[in-house]
């Protein structure tokens, strides 16, 4: 009897990965028979998982939902993984879920072994995150939800959306994907009116209902949507642009930059353009003298008065060479 619900747990965590197990690959990986699994399987179901099964030289089992949630099976490595995401969430990364998220976790550690318990309680002791210098827009959870539902099932949206100015606009958009950089969240979306690409935060966003009609799926943007929000949305916080002549292949630059920073042209073997920005000067010479490269830096006027002001603050700041003996 232990052997058996031994068996039917291991089968259970087997199932809860999101694939198809043929009934071969799982009789093999139990030490059992094909019968045993189809008997195995009638137990799962007798006891509430809703097993799928077909048939045919390519089916097999798989765990399908159900009405209610029946409990998961989780490793070691996915029990901890759960209980530190829960405690970030309950922290208040999204809004609305701060309740629920620490009930989930009072559960979630109750049951917790021993062992793990204190993994957690380790990294929750050691590993303590930087605050944030600003506090972010917390993400309604019901719009964020919908809004990866109309991806899922390429719906077109319609959508209040507060720009930065403060004006209230109203969008029709097809959806494409929802993107996490930070703390914040962004849809990814074609907009049908100005046929292009967009990207809006989703804390700004007010879907309405019905959503619209299907639409064809396209490509991601930039052939990557974290890659085109990464640069949408550096360089629409850029106070100050600059177009940099680095001398330096460009594939050297890019394995220094990612595209938060700027973007890299090639102009010939030895040289490559970069157009970067920050938010202010500081910033702007500091990500500039980090790429170990010279450069000519010939706009914008403000920046190279800055830099001019900054190399003689370097000269003052460097002592003489001694004479030589």
């Amino acid at each position: 009897m232990l052997e058996t619900s031994a068996r039917l747990l291991r089968l259970l965590s087997l199932l809860q990965t999101s694939r198809e197990w043929p009934g071969s690959e799982l009789a093999e990986r139990l030490g059992v028979t094909g019968r045993t699994i189809r008997k195995d399987v009638e137990r799962l179901r007798e006891l509430g998982y809703p097993v799928d099964a077909t048939r045919g030289s390519t089916g097999g089992y798989r765990l399908a939902a159900g009405a209610a949630m029946p409990p998961l099976l989780l490793t070691d490595d996915e029990a901890v993984a759960v209980t530190i995401g829960l405690g970030t969430v309950a922290r208040g990364a999204m809004a609305g879920m701060e309740e629920t998220s620490i009930q989930a976790l009072a559960k979630l550690e109750q049951v917790l072994p021993a062992r793990l318990r204190r993994r957690v309680r380790t990294l929750q002791r050691y590993a303590v995150p930087v605050p944030a210098d600003r506090p972010s827009a917390k993400v309604d959870t019901d719009v964020l939800t919908a809004l990866v539902a109309a991806c899922r099932d390429r719906e077109r949206l319609r959508l209040d959306y507060l720009d930065h100015a403060g004006e209230v606009t109203r969008r029709t958009v097809e959806p494409q994907r929802v993107v996490n950089w930070g703390r914040r969240w962004y849809l990814v979306a074609w907009d049908v009116d100005r046929d292009d690409w967009r990207t809006f935060r989703v804390d700004r966003i007010t879907p309405r209902t019905p959503t619209g009609p299907r639409f064809a799926p396209r490509e991601d943007p930039d052939g990557d949507a974290a890659t085109y929000v990464a640069g949408k949305v550096s360089a629409a916080a850029w106070r100050h642009r600059a177009r940099v002549l680095v001398h330096a292949p460009a594939a050297e630059i890019l394995d220094r930059i990612n595209p938060a920073v700027g973007t890299v042209e090639p102009i010939d073997a030895d040289t490559c353009v970069l157009d970067t920005g920050a938010d202010s000067l500081d910033n702007l010479a500091v990500h500039l003298g980090m790429l170990g490269h010279d450069f000519d830096v010939t706009d914008p006027p403000e920046l190279v008065a800055h830099l001019r002001t900054l190399a003689t603050r370097y000269t003052r700041a460097t002592p003489p060479h001694p004479p030589q003996a």
